[in-house]
């Protein structure tokens, strides 16, 4: 109540202060743009894939490879020391070094005609009259006395014709010998030529290894084919008084591998130097580098899919077999050949004696 007596209400004010809102800041502006950006790059690895050849994004996957060669990794990309493809489904510690049976080629099957057995036919020997009880030892007297009266000059007819028959087989098994050895070499040959083609090509169709192509020699000798990986000046295949290969190396040797995997023949390794002396110091010299050189590309090749009882020998000649005689320090005499070693022909099966006419 009011004073004086006088009723009233009572009005009562209530001011409630709130205090300032305070700065947000620009956090949620970042998170935006990583999610702008994210969008972007997922639209632009979309229209990637649908724009590029499987072939092209392989030499995309192939150029991010790790280059640590000797070491191995979490996905298949390291090829051939990662995996054997980039595509595995699992790790590659699960099979990097589990043993793998591989189906070899079929054996080569012969198609040349061996003449089949044909067996001797004896003449009868013709009875000859006698006295009854005639004896053996009478007929072989009566035989004696026969051949002791030919004249000077004649042969017995039963020689010559066993002398007949022995030369009718030795010239049937060196006609059949000399056909076995021609059509094995014809088919070698073919099989070479086969192999140097795809493998130029497949070096041709890679774009991360086209321009390698001229450091690449493959031609057929008189031991077997034989693949060369030059070096050009720049361009080393190895790095330079080390023995470890580039990525551009090791996939020129998977390529080569490739194609090698399929022919039958037993594989010789040779690693060469040029005439520069080795500047490492130490007792270590051209010899030991052109070795560790072989011996590193062995080891490329058996990871890379090449069974280990294929290789015959792994060499290191040093400068001792110049490609460039007349330049010996040349960059293209370092090199690492690798040789598919001719067959020896089938063994022909024995021919057998046929009768004279």
């Amino acid at each position: 109540m009011a004073k004086g007596g006088k009723g009233g209400a009572t009005i009562v004010i209530k001011r409630i202060e709130e205090g300032e809102h305070g700065h947000h800041g620009g956090a949620w502006k970042v998170a935006y743009a990583d999610f702008v950006t994210a969008m972007m790059a997922f639209f632009l690895l979309m229209w990637l894939l649908n724009a590029t050849t499987e072939e092209q994004r392989r030499g995309l996957a192939d150029y991010f490879a790790p280059s640590n060669v000797m070491g191995q990794n979490q996905t298949g990309a390291g090829q051939p020391f990662g995996g054997r493809t980039p595509n595995e489904s699992a790790q590659v510690t699960q099979n990097a070094g589990a043993i793998r049976l591989q189906h070899g080629p079929l054996p080569v099957l012969e198609d040349v005609e061996v003449e089949e057995e044909v067996p001797t036919v004896a003449r009868p020997v013709p009875k000859r009259d006698g006295p009854e009880g005639e004896d053996e030892e009478a007929e072989l007297r009566r035989i004696r006395q026969a051949r002791a009266d030919l004249p000077p000059g004649d042969a017995d007819p039963r020689e010559m014709q066993r002398q007949a028959q022995q030369q009718v087989g030795a010239d049937a098994r060196a006609l059949t010998d000399a056909a076995l050895r021609t059509e094995h070499q014809r088919r070698e040959r073919e099989a070479f030529e086969r192999a140097a083609e795809d493998i130029r090509a497949a070096v041709a169709e890679d774009p991360l290894l086209a321009e390698l192509a001229q450091q690449l020699l493959v031609e057929q000798v008189p031991e077997g084919l034989r693949i060369q990986l030059l070096d050009a000046d720049r361009q080393p295949m190895f790095a330079l008084g080390g023995s470890a290969p580039n990525d551009r190396a090791r996939g020129l040797l998977a390529r080569v591998t490739q194609v090698v995997a399929r022919l039958p023949n037993e594989i010789a390794v040779a690693g060469h130097t040029d005439a520069t002396p080795f500047r490492g110091g130490g007792d270590r010299s051209n010899w030991d580098l052109s070795a560790e050189r072989a011996n590193v590309t062995r080891r490329l090749l058996t990871e890379a899919g090449l069974p280990v009882a294929r290789i015959r020998s792994v060499t290191g000649n040093a400068e001792r077999d110049l490609l460039l005689p007349e330049t010996p320090n040349a960059a293209a005499n370092r090199r690492v050949s690798i040789t598919l070693l001719r067959e020896n022909p089938p063994t022909p099966r024995t021919v057998p004696q046929v009768a004279a006419p």
